[in-house]
């Protein structure tokens, strides 16, 4: 069995052409771009590309599978290079009676994807561009998934806008069929302990992506997952642990860091990072406009404590991104990636004194702290994200 980095949840901003795909994307995110940063810059060998179902994008794709650039891959996904691209596609459903959520659906094959696009149309008043609304029920859409090969993956299950428990409902079975979800996604302010405070999602595989708007962030949350290789069949047996295949490990951001952690006012753009936030106003100046933050929704619809997490639920690694690294600027990452290949690399494999001799004691001493989860962080909360504190 090998271990591969994976990230699942990579956004299209606008194709080759310059037509719109994820209006909030950075322009420089087409299909190509991503799996070149992913396999060059970022090291990491299994991306999902959810922006797939557009048929611009697709055009784009096929494009560099006929010029030989790209190949599918046998058992399913796109290889480029050392990486290989997962098809799936960001859908915002919105059952009667819940608000909005979003689902991810990834599928085998680029035909399959194609199909898909087609079945989708009637139904999407846009289908080329991401995150749109779906005028079918969730449970429909799952079906019309699963029943194409597909996986159907909830997305960031707590952010206070447009995910299952954070907008949508209080429990994921009055939304979908629990059978038919293939695993689900944390999401940038939650790790393991904190989603392990819901029982009903003791079943599941946990993955943590970057859902990443710009190319730098690819890679800011990403799974280690154990395969025979990088195909479409092989993540499938991976995410239902099934024939020696799992989730080893999750790296995410400490959820401090998330821009919806904690509670937050937008009256006077307070973060309300008290222990106890579950109140309805303010605790500073008494407003009601408020955002609730996602450690303090998953209080208010638990069924247990924290701390009983499924034996089968792997490590969480609370990985800092160099991004976040203070002091760590564009030059020097640059001379980094020089000296080490990717950023994988830097995070897992350079020895300390590797990094001091690359960078300084200083920048060497963060990113072996961040390793050591040591460093202090100031929580983000209403969109804002939280930071790394300067010693």
């Amino acid at each position: 069995m090998n271990s591969y980095f994976v990230d699942l949840h990579i956004h299209i901003g606008r194709t080759e052409k310059g037509a719109p795909v994820k209006i909030s994307g950075s322009r420089d995110l087409t299909f190509y771009n991503i799996a070149k940063e992913a396999s060059e810059r970022k090291g990491i060998e299994v991306i999902g590309i959810i922006d797939c179902h557009s048929p611009a994008v697709q055009e784009e794709i096929m494009h560099y599978l006929d010029i030989g650039q790209m190949e599918e891959q046998q058992g399913g996904g796109i290889r480029y290079n050392r990486t290989t691209v997962m098809l799936g596609s960001e859908i915002e459903v919105r059952d009667p009676g819940m608000g909005p959520a979003h689902l991810l659906a990834y599928l085998p094959t680029i035909a399959d994807m194609r199909e898909f696009t087609e079945w989708m149309r009637p139904h999407m008043k846009n289908v080329g561009l991401s995150s749109q609304r779906i005028y079918v029920s969730a449970r429909t859409l799952q079906e019309e998934v699963v029943g194409r090969g597909g996986l159907l993956v909830p997305a960031h299950i707590f952010t206070p806008y447009k995910s299952v428990y954070g907008s949508g409902t209080t429990s994921l079975a009055n939304l979908l069929d629990p059978d038919k979800v293939a695993a689900v996604e944390l999401g940038l302010s939650a790790d393991t302990e904190m989603a392990s405070c819901l029982s009903e999602l003791d079943r599941y595989s946990f993955v943590t992506n970057s859902d990443a708007h710009s190319l730098g962030k690819i890679g800011r949350e990403y799974n280690r997952l154990l395969m025979a290789n990088p195909s479409f069949d092989e993540l499938k047996l991976a995410l239902a642990r099934e024939e020696g295949r799992k989730v080893a490990a999750n790296y995410g951001l400490n959820p401090r860091l998330g821009k919806y952690h904690r509670t937050y006012c937008d009256s006077c753009e307070s973060v309300l990072d008290e222990a106890d936030t579950a109140v309805d106003r303010c605790l500073y100046c008494g407003s009601a406009k408020i955002v609730r933050g996602v450690m303090d929704r998953i209080r208010a619809i638990a069924d247990r404590g924290a701390g009983q997490i499924a034996p089968h639920h792997p490590p969480y690694f609370f990985q800092v991104p160099l991004e976040f690294i203070p002091g760590l600027g564009k030059k020097k990452l640059q001379a980094m990636l020089d000296t080490f290949g990717t950023e994988m690399n830097i995070l897992h494999s350079a020895s300390a004194q590797e990094i001091r001799e690359a960078a300084g004691e200083d920048i060497a001493s963060a990113i072996i702290r961040a390793r050591e989860g040591s460093l202090a962080f100031e929580a983000g909360g209403g969109g804002r994200y939280g930071k790394v504190s300067r010693p």
